[in-house]
């Protein structure tokens, strides 16, 4: 009998940790997109969920995420991932799409809209979809 109760209390000890590495995994899965490049932001932070991204909509991770060498992207899943203004550290905010080419590949507005609104586009457009955000206040929410 004790050898029962104790086999039980290490399956529920491990249940237990399990759950608790699962909400806490779900807790860091969602983030507000946001930069410490601006001092101030013109509109909210567009809040983002990667396991939406990977599961519901089968995006892989290389779409986003990206090392360019040579014109191709080389980053594989497992690599280290940096923050998007590591590389992106334009910071213009306004006439961004009047700065020269080198520069708007690096700028950070133009990397985000470009990146997240031009997937979203496509999405609509693939599946008759009306629910991808592609407007400032779709993926810019006010505060509640």
């Amino acid at each position: 009998m004790k050898k029962r109760t104790w086999t039980l209390g290490l399956v529920m000890a491990m249940v237990a940790v399990f759950g608790f590495t699962m909400v806490g995994t779900a807790q860091e899965d969602e983030f507000e997109i946001k930069s410490e490049l601006w001092k101030e932001h013109t509109k909210p932070a567009v809040p983002f969920t990667h396991l939406k991204h990977a599961d519901d909509y089968g995006i892989a991770c290389n779409e986003c995420h990206h090392v360019f060498e040579g014109g191709k992207n080389v980053w594989e899943e497992g690599d280290d991932v940096q923050k998007c203004e590591e590389c992106h550290n334009e910071p213009t905010i306004k006439g961004e799409k009047k700065l020269p080419e080198a520069q708007q590949k690096l700028n950070l507005k133009l990397a985000f809209h470009n990146n997240c609104t031009g997937c979203h586009k496509a999405h609509k457009k693939e599946n008759k979809d009306t629910t991808a955000p592609i407007t400032c206040t779709q993926c810019h929410p006010k505060a509640e």
